[in-house]
């Protein structure tokens, strides 16, 4: 056996654009804590580089963390993730659609419309995972995931109960995502095709109404009856 043979494979660069909102830094500390490197994406530079910082803070600098443009982390990352408020959906993919040709991009954005964030306002496209399949083409693999995790466990080192439900256009693409799943210390489950994400999404404001309905802050959801394999 050589030595390039028994090398570890090195792990991707993942771009999280709107990473300096809650649950973008959530997500993005996990991954950073599992290796990966994490590219902090913003409009405003500064923000990302602040919130980058932020990140490194917590991870006590045992972490590789970079802020930068939106665009930037974008074109550096080998996987893209989009967690921005859904009124800045469509602005944001937009703006990174030209360099995200042959890349898996995961919508974390649940389609939610203030003030009536409990009630469910599904886009004409379907679901914003949908929509986002139409402005980034046919060239980019498009996986929903994390719509249904609270950012307050995502920043805490502590084991999260909520499963995570995963749909997308292909089955590796869902595959390549439920690794980052894993790596962020969360159980996931091939949800099957895109068109499903709709349920994935609806079921942010269900949970934001139960939240409301029953004092809680971080309701979440777990598969029964099933054994991965």
């Amino acid at each position: 056996m050589t030595t390039d043979e028994i090398k570890e494979p090195l792990l991707l660069t993942i771009a999280v654009l709107g990473g300096t909102g809650k649950e973008g830094k959530g997500l993005a500390y996990r991954w950073a804590k599992a290796g990966y490197k994490v590219l902090i994406g913003s409009r405003s530079e500064e923000r990302a580089v602040t919130a980058a910082s932020e990140i490194m803070e917590l991870a006590e600098g045992s972490t590789s963390i970079v802020g930068t443009t939106n665009k930037e982390a974008a074109q550096l990352a080998d996987i893209v993730v989009v967690s921005v408020p859904y009124a800045a959906h469509r602005e944001t993919l937009e703006s990174v659609k030209d360099v995200l040709k042959g890349k898996i991009l995961i919508d974390v954005t649940a389609p939610l419309v203030p003030p009536k964030v409990t009630k469910v306002q599904m886009p004409s496209a379907g679901s914003a995972a949908q929509e986002a399949k139409e402005i980034v083409g046919e060239s980019v693999e498009v996986v929903a995931a994390f719509q249904n995790i609270s950012h307050e466990h995502l920043l805490k080192d502590e084991f999260i109960e909520c499963d995570v439900l995963v749909t997308g256009t292909s089955k590796d693409a869902r595959g390549e995502v439920l690794k980052l799943v894993e790596a962020a210390g969360l159980v996931g489950w091939d949800a099957g095709p895109i068109e499903n994400s709709v349920v994935l999404e609806g079921l942010t404001s269900v949970l934001i109404n139960i939240n409301k309905q029953y004092g809680s802050t971080h309701a979440g959801i777990k598969i029964t009856g099933a054994n991965q394999k």
